[in-house]
């Protein structure tokens, strides 16, 4: 997955999203990572809730969408 920053605020998660999703919006996810922690939201709705997955969890989601 390419991915780049979108904020970077110190002590702030490093949310990344796809280099696919052009800057005209559209249906885009954003993703970061702590330790042991995979954490997903969507990139209209910055300040809204944010889902929290592990690492084998948002590795079956990939793998799911993947197939689709």
């Amino acid at each position: 997955m390419n991915v780049e920053v979108t904020t970077a605020a110190t002590g702030a998660p490093h949310w990344f999203k796809s280099s696919h999703s052009g800057a005209e919006g559209g249906d885009c996810l954003e993703v970061a990572t702590r330790p042991g922690v995979v954490l997903v939201r969507d990139s209209k709705h910055v300040t809204g809730p944010v889902l929290s997955l592990t690492p084998g969890g948002w590795s079956a989601f990939v793998a799911y969408t993947a197939g689709r």
